[in-house]
């Protein structure tokens, strides 16, 4: 793909979902973590119904603590893979508090020591926290870049490193979110709406499957 279509894209994207952000409510790094590592497997929506109730008491690593793992369970057990990310999320709130002084830490490396924690955990953290640019892959980003041929990878570090070789930095975060919201409302995964995406004549997918009547 050439360097003006990718100008183009990406454009056409930000005329789109220019003031579209983040899908989790928080208010803090923190928050931000738990509702990341939360988000795995379920939907944003879902996300913040849970942290709503949540954070109005336990929205610290040492109050996290306070409620155990049982009682975190409880609260949480909407979100799917409950055990496994009540357990994570204790884990990283002992390591939060003995390794960084509760403090999220704001480097990939030291986020990906966290349990429960991988790169596009890592990389929503420190994009919508932190303002590092960063591209977090989720299935929507991987979906929709494939098929636009913004990327073209088998995995989703292939993907991440195709997105950032072929969007300009300063856009990175931006952009982890005009796919992100693309892949919501038109390229979805089962029927994508090709037919009223004004991407067609730019997009790999829609020119090869999308014919004008």
């Amino acid at each position: 793909m050439t360097k003006k279509n990718i100008e183009q894209i990406l454009a056409t994207l930000k005329s789109l979902y220019g003031q579209e952000k983040c899908g989790l409510d928080f208010n803090t790094p923190f928050e931000l973590l738990i509702a990341t590592i939360l988000s795995a497997q379920c939907t944003d929506v879902r996300v913040n119904i849970v942290t709503s109730d949540l954070f109005q008491n336990y929205n610290t690593p040492e109050s996290i603590l306070r409620l155990g793992e049982a009682g975190l369970l409880a609260k949480i057990k909407t979100c799917g893979l409950a055990n496994t990310k009540a357990k994570n999320i204790i884990l990283t709130c002992h390591r939060l508090l003995s390794e960084y002084n509760g403090v999220v830490p704001k480097q990939m490396e030291e986020l990906m020591t966290l349990p429960g924690v991988g790169r596009k955990t890592a990389n929503v953290v420190l994009s919508n926290a932190y303002d590092v640019p960063a591209i977090a892959v989720d299935t929507h980003v991987f979906r929709v870049s494939n098929r636009i041929g913004l990327a073209d990878g088998k995995t989703v570090l292939e993907v991440e490193k195709q997105l950032m070789k072929n969007i300009p930095k300063d856009q990175w975060s931006q952009a982890h979110h005009w796919l992100i919201w693309h892949g919501r409302k038109c390229c979805t995964a089962r029927n994508p709406n090709c037919g009223e995406c004004l991407l067609h004549n730019l997009c790999v997918f829609g020119k090869r499957n999308f014919k004008e009547a």
